[in-house]
Parts: C-alpha cells; structure tokens; sequence
C-alpha cells in the first residue's frame, strides 16, 4: 500500500498577518514570540489554522484522535511489563499502515528538551502552533526549582522524502484542540543544525534564558 504525502501546510499559512505583524515564515514569528515582541496566544492561531484549507486537509485525511495518541504514548512510557511487551511494536504497526508523508520544508515545534528515546524509537510529539510550544515551554520553565531557568522550544524542518507520521485530530469541545499535534511515528536522522540564546524580556529577577533549537529530520 503506498502511502500518500501531506500538502505542504506553512504555504498556504505565510505570510502570517499577527498581531499588527506580517510575518513571512514560521521561524520568524516563532522568534517574536520568544522575544515578546508578540504574545503567544494558542486560541487565536487554532482559529487561523482551523480556517485553513490546507489544515482541514490534514485532519480530515487522518483515523489518529487524541485517544489513541495517549494510549500509543502510555505504552511506549510504560515501565517493563512483560506481560504487554509486545504491545508497543504491535500498536505502532498498524499505525503505520495508515501513516502518511510529512512534507518537504514544512517546520514543526515541540517545547524542552528532546527525550533521549526519540532517536532510538523514531517517535516523536509535536505541533504546528508555534504558541503551543511557546507557552508549554514557558510552563516547564515556571516549574523549575532553579535560581536559573531556562525557556527551550525546538523547531524541526522537514528535509527528507520518507518522514511519516499523523496529523492528530483534536476534540473541539475541549482544551486539546490548541494542541495541533502531529505524531511523527518513523524517520531516517533527527539532526540539531543550530542553537540560538534569545534575550527575551526580562519579567522577574530571576535569571532567565531562552533557547531555540532548530533540527533537520529527515
């Protein structure tokens, strides 16, 4: 069965008109968030995605809900259990039957650190809300016990043909739906190609940096 390659979303995204901005790329109004030039508000660029055809595209060619995305998730963080240790490899199987192709140059974003496991089982959790990963990134950074903390948020460009994953179809009702989640389920090399301190502004007396992180996937 050969699988089918998702429309390029961010061309028919930018530019972005926000917030009195115009903004060309993803990367850039990605970087007016971390600086507080613009705020981050996930509701309103759900709004924008919702409204694009391009993103309609994406969720309604996908069977992958948020439901199963918890429970794919919760095997793959599952302590040893003997008993269910084939699951994980039998759940993404047929996963992958229905996975499609991410599209060449389209720019992904996901908050902390990169989990070691990511390149070992190719899987990973990310959006196309660049608030999302914003304000989740700005959370983890709240929560730390630290003198210092530090804001990290990753984008990932797409630059290879055999990138598969799932747009995640999100329940309306409920605060999911600012997730804009895509699960990329299997890929060849996850690369950092570059890692960018900002100086955002300072809120607190607490020393604060921010990091952006960009990666190839291909």
């Amino acid at each position: 069965m050969s699988k089918t390659i998702l429309p390029l979303l961010d061309s028919s995204l930018y530019p972005q008109f926000w917030q009195q901005q115009t903004f060309t790329n993803p990367q850039t109004l990605l970087t007016a968030m971390l600086t507080a030039d613009i705020t981050p508000d996930a509701h309103a660029f759900t709004q924008q995605l919702l409204a694009n055809d391009t993103y309609q595209e994406w969720i309604n060619s996908t069977i992958f809900g948020r439901y199963l995305h918890r429970n794919f998730t919760a095997f793959y963080q599952q302590a040893e259990d003997s008993f269910n240790s084939d699951m994980p490899a039998l759940f993404r199987q047929e996963l992958m039957r229905h996975a499609q192709y991410l599209p060449l140059e389209q720019t992904l974003f996901f908050a902390g650190n990169l989990p070691k496991s990511v390149r070992q089982t190719k899987v990973l959790t990310t959006t196309v809300n660049p608030a999302t990963a914003v304000i989740n990134a700005q959370k983890t950074a709240e929560k730390a016990t630290m003198s210092h903390s530090r804001t990290i948020v990753n984008q990932v460009r797409i630059v290879g043909k055999q990138v598969l994953g799932f747009p995640i179809r999100h329940n309306k009702r409920t605060s999911e739906r600012l997730r804009n989640e895509v699960l990329i389920l299997d890929f060849q090399d996850l690369r950092l190609v570059n890692e960018l301190n900002i100086e955002g502004i300072k809120k607190s007396n607490i020393d604060h940096s921010i990091l952006l992180r960009s990666y190839d996937l291909r």
